[in-house]
C-alpha cells in the first residue's frame, strides 16, 4: 500500500497569545480571518508583525490563529541567519531555551525572552491514517517527495497523529525549495 500524504509548504509565521495579541494590536483585539488552513479550525489571519533580530527584521510576518497560551515564532533556517537570530529545530510548541526577538504592531512592540523556532518537519495524521500507514505519534520516517527536477528524501519527520487533524506534511520554505515543491504534490512515507 503506498503511504501517500499532501506536501505544504509552511512559510515564515507567527501564534501569538491573546495578551501579546492586545499589546502589539490594542485592547480587545480579535484576529480576523484571511483564509482557513487544512489543518480543522486553524487559519491565516489577515494582521502581520515584524519580526525584529539583532541584524535585521522580517516585514509583515503572518499570524496563524485561533490565539495561542504561548506566543511563538516560526521561521526557517535561512530567515534565522539572515536576521541575527539563533533559531533551534524543534516541535511546535517547545519553545523552552529557545530563541528570542521583538514583535512589532501598529500598536505596541513586545520582546519575547524564547519562542522563535525552526518547525521540525512533521506530518499530521488522524489516528485512523496513521493505523492505515503502519507508524505511530512521535515516530521519525523519512519521506521521499518526487518530481521531474529534483526528487528528494526528507529524513527526521515526526509523525503527529490526532483526532482533531487533516492529514498533511509540513515542511518550512527552505525544505519546500530545496525539493522544488510546487502546487499540489504528495510525498510518500517509507
Amino acid at each position: 500500500m503506498e503511504k501517500k500524504v499532501l506536501v505544504e509548504v509552511s512559510a515564515r509565521h507567527c501564534h501569538l497569545s491573546q495578551e501579546h495579541l492586545e499589546i502589539l494590536f490594542g485592547r480587545g483585539y480579535e484576529l480576523t480571518v484571511k483564509k482557513m488552513l487544512s489543518q480543522p479550525g486553524q487559519y491565516a489571519a489577515n494582521e502581520r508583525v515584524t519580526v525584529v533580530g539583532p541584524k535585521k527584521e522580517l516585514a509583515r510576518v503572518s499570524i496563524l490563529g485561533p490565539v495561542r497560551n504561548a506566543t511563538q515564532v516560526e521561521i526557517s533556517l535561512t530567515d534565522a541567519r539572515s536576521i541575527g537570530i539563533t533559531a533551534p529545530i524543534r516541535e511546535s510548541g517547545n519553545i523552552s531555551g529557545s530563541a528570542p526577538c521583538t514583535l512589532v504592531g501598529p500598536k505596541g512592540q513586545i520582546t519575547i525572552p524564547e519562542g522563535v523556532i525552526v518547525a521540525k518537519r512533521h506530518i499530521h495524521l488522524t489516528p485512523e491514517a496513521a493505523d492505515n500507514f503502519g507508524v505511530k505519534d512521535k515516530q521519525i520516517v523519512n519521506v521521499k517527495i518526487t518530481n521531474n527536477d529534483r526528487s528528494t528524501i526528507l529524513g527526521d519527520v515526526v509523525i503527529r497523529a490526532r483526532s482533531d487533524f487533516a492529514n498533511a506534511m509540513h515542511i518550512d520554505t527552505d525544505e519546500g525549495n530545496a525539493a522544488a515543491v510546487s502546487g499540489e504534490v504528495y510525498g510518500e512515507i517509507l
